[in-house]
Order: structure tokens, then sequence, then C-alpha cells
């Protein structure tokens, strides 16, 4: 059975288990707890579980009897250590209904996971972890598989390099490097342990999801029942890490809900607020302490690219103050202004910035920024007209992997259309509050009122400025009332 196929057998049988109050996230979960039990049976050599835990004893019960034997395996896996543990702490069975947990463990019974096409398995987590995404409001947070392939194919991971990601969510941006790196020809047995052990580095606030995050990269092939991934469940802003080769991020959107980093010692000593005195400005704005953060985390000549929102391009106070310093500090060299639409959660405007870890000795570490419009004039929507990664090979093209120096502008006085364009420190530092919101193209909406976009995309248009200008008030308002 193809893919998609296995995908919508299964994610049918959510709808049944949603019209029992069983949430989306719930539902993944024990998907994810049954999957692991079925491959572990497949290749019992590998896995190696205590025998309490063999799917046969599964399949051949019903009613209350599978009821207790569920029970007793996640119990069991939960106090094993090492990985097991990490992935089973706390896990409950939430299907209290024995006849519709039967008809899930037949569902996955039917199918040789193991044996399947290559990575199927793998395929049919990350699918339904993006179903999840639509379906679920937590769109927001799930960055687009494409623009993840962007992201790596731009910085290019090497397989004795470090790899993190402090909001890493089900780990996506992982997976992304890690399809990257399975391409690359002859790895060496120290590079695959390297990659399989000591590569990634996470963190996530929420249990569950880096419960997901933990699955998600065991079913690729990362850590093994007794050396854990470095995924922590915690608040990354409250730790100065260890720094890393490449961080792939994509931070939450919106204001500071948790404590508040500050660079006072004083205010650090009030309620919800933590010292972090590598930092440059003190901000409820999430984003513009994640960015403080990740330029932390990185080694000298280090590579980021970070998925940001609009106002960390154009906001004043605190965000000016992180602009001017992170053009110092490192080489921003590049910044795609991804289009709307592409978010499962409405009112998203985002850029990816890719930027450098320069050393100390230079006084300025960004010299130019490349800009890449794939906004303007650009419609796409999540399931009708989804973003894929051809719709950003021309912008791969003109990034010049691995040869930086020999970038081309697309625009000019001549080709007024082009989407790629670069502009000088002068240029940037000289605008209204160091301003890097910059766009050129004109929007053919408002020149041919003949050639008008659908109706439907015009009110998304209308729906996501709205929002979009909604959070940036908002940001505002937390500013000051923080003030």
């Amino acid at each position: 059975m193809s893919t998609n196929n296995l995908v919508l057998k299964i994610w049918s049988f959510c709808d049944t288990l949603r019209d029992d109050g069983l949430g989306y996230n719930d539902y993944l979960e024990q998907l994810t707890y049954l999957l692991f039990l079925k491959m572990a049976d497949e290749n019992q050599s590998k896995y190696n579980l205590p025998d309490i835990c063999e799917w046969g004893k599964l399949t051949s019960l019903s009613g209350g009897d599978l009821q207790d034997q569920y029970e007793r395996i996640l119990k069991t896996l939960a106090q094993s250590g090492g990985m097991l543990e990490k992935i089973f702490s706390g896990a409950q069975n939430k299907i209290h209904d024995s006849a519709k947990l039967k008809r899930l463990i037949n569902l996955i019974d039917d199918e040789d996971w193991t044996l399947t096409e290559a990575d199927i398995k793998g395929e049919i987590y990350e699918s339904l972890l993006q179903k999840n995404a639509e379906n679920s409001g937590a769109g927001q947070y799930f960055t687009p598989r494409p623009v993840i392939r962007v992201m790596v194919e731009c910085i290019q991971p090497k397989p004795n390099e470090t790899i993190a990601d402090p909001s890493c969510g089900t780990g996506g941006f992982f997976l992304g490097a890690l399809e990257y790196l399975e391409k690359l020809p002859k790895l060496s047995q120290k590079q695959k342990e390297h990659i399989k052990f000591k590569m990634f580095h996470g963190w996530e606030i929420e249990k569950a999801t880096a419960r997901l995050c933990l699955m998600n990269l065991y079913l690729h092939g990362i850590g093994d029942l007794e050396e854990t991934p470095d995924i922590q469940v915690k608040d990354s802003l409250k730790t100065k890490p260890d720094q890393v080769d490449i961080v792939l991020a994509n931070p939450p959107f919106g204001k500071s809900s948790s404590d508040i980093p500050t660079t006072d010692k004083e205010q650090a000593k009030k309620e919800r607020y933590f010292l972090r005195d590598d930092f440059w400005v003190t901000t409820s704005n999430k984003q513009l302490s994640f960015l403080q953060h990740i330029v932390t985390m990185l080694n000298e000549k280090g590579r980021a690219a970070v998925v940001l929102p609009d106002n960390v391009l154009f906001e004043g106070g605190a965000g000016e103050a992180v602009r001017k310093e992170l053009l110092k500090l490192v080489n921003v060299h590049t910044i795609l202004r991804l289009p709307t639409g592409i978010f499962y959660a409405q009112g998203v405007k985002s850029n990816v910035l890719f930027f450098e870890k320069k050393d100390n000795s230079e006084e300025i570490g960004t010299k130019e920024i490349w800009f890449y419009d794939y906004r303007t004039n650009v419609h796409h929507t999540p399931k009708k007209n989804p973003l894929t990664f051809e719709h950003l090979r021309d912008f791969i093209n003109c990034y010049k992997v691995g040869n930086l120096s020999k970038r081309k502008e697309a625009w000019s006085e001549s080709s007024p259309e082009g989407r790629w364009r670069k502009y000088n420190y002068n240029d940037i530092v000289t605008r209204d509050k160091t301003n890097m919101d910059i766009f050129w193209l004109r929007d053919a909406s408002l020149i041919d009122l003949d050639n008008l976009p659908e109706p439907d995309v015009i009110a998304n248009d209308i729906i996501e400025n709205l929002r979009a200008g909604l959070e940036s008030f908002e940001n505002v308002a937390s500013m000051l009332k923080d003030d």
C-alpha cells in the first residue's frame, strides 16, 4: 500500500476517536506507542524489549484484557531506563474504548513496517505529523517541509558537525538535515556514529512534543535503546548552551507568556524574570530573545538559518537594538521573504535569516545583505496550492550554495521585477530604525485591476494582513506594559 493510502487509512480512524474526545495529539501519541511495539516485534534482535511487550500478546487479546495488557506494557517501558524511559515516561493509554483500541492495533498489524519501501515508517509518521498540524491549530509552529529542505540545502551540514534547534518541536529540522546527510557519499563508520548519537541537540518546552521528537528521531535511526539523543524538556532560553556548528530553528511566534530573560541583575531578582547577561537587550518579544540566544549558541564561524516573523525586521525599541547588534556580531548575508499562506495558521508573515558568526577581530560582521522576495505577487495555500521545493529552486540557484562570492543580482533598473537584490551595510543602518523589512517589487493586483487574484486569495490576503497587524499591536502593547 502506498504511503498516502496508509496515511489516509490510519488518519481516517482518528476522526472516530476524536468523536470520543481524543485530541489529535493524543491520537498521534498512541499511534506512536503502537507503531514502536509493532516494529520491535518485526525486528526483535535489534529492539530486545521485555517479554511482556510482545506484539502478539496485544493482537490476541480483546476487551478489558487488552486494555490491561496495553497499560502494563506502557508502565514496563516507562521503567526500562535509557531511551525507552525517555520516550515512555508518563505514558498512558488514552483510548478507553477497547473495541477501538483493538481496531487501531489491527490497522497497524496489517502492514509490515520494517520491510516495506524505503523508510515508509518515517514517511508515514511525518505525514501524520503534518496532518496533525493541518487539523489541530499547531500549524503556526509546524515548519513546511519544503522550507526546511531549502534551509538545509543552503546551510550544507557536514557529517562531523553539531546541529541544534532551541525550539525543536517534533524534530523536523533534524530530519531535514538527516535526509541531506544520508545522500552524501561514503560516510565513514565514525561519521555515522556521530550522526546517530552526537550530532543533534534540541530543546522543547512541551513534554508531549519532546516525546514525539524522540520517537520521530528513533524511527529515523537516531539514538538507540541505550543512548538517547540530546533532546531536553526545558525552556532553552533559561540555559546558556554549549556552542554548536549549526542552528536550524523556527522559534514560536508571539509575545512571551513565560518568564522573560533580562540583562539586568537587579531585574532578574523580580518575579517572571531570569538573568541572561550574554544577551544584548531585555525584551518580552519571544523571537527577539530567541535570536539573541541563537547567536550565543554558535561557534566562531557557526552557521544559522532561522524562520522569523516580519516584526523582527522592523519593530522599534528592542527590535532596533537587536538588529544593530546582530549586524555587528554576525554576517547576516541572506534574507528570504516567505510567501503568506504556507503555514496552517493564517496571519503568519515570515522570513528566513541566514547568517554566520564572525570572529571578534572584525568590527562589523555584515557587509551586505542579499534579499530574495518570494512573497510579492506569490499566492500559496496549504491545501489547494501548497508550497513545494521546486517553487524555491530559483532562490537556491541565486544563493550560490558554497560560493556566495559569485552572486549576481536579478534586479536592476532595467529589470525591476527581479526578485534577488542586495543592500550594503550603510543602506540598512541609515534606514529608519535600521528597518530590514525591505521590498521593492510592485504589487500586481494594485496595478492591473483587470487581472486581480481569485476572490478567495484576496480574502485570505486580507485575513493575513489583519492578523499580522493585530499581532504587531499586541507586541507593542506588551512592550508598553513591561516598560
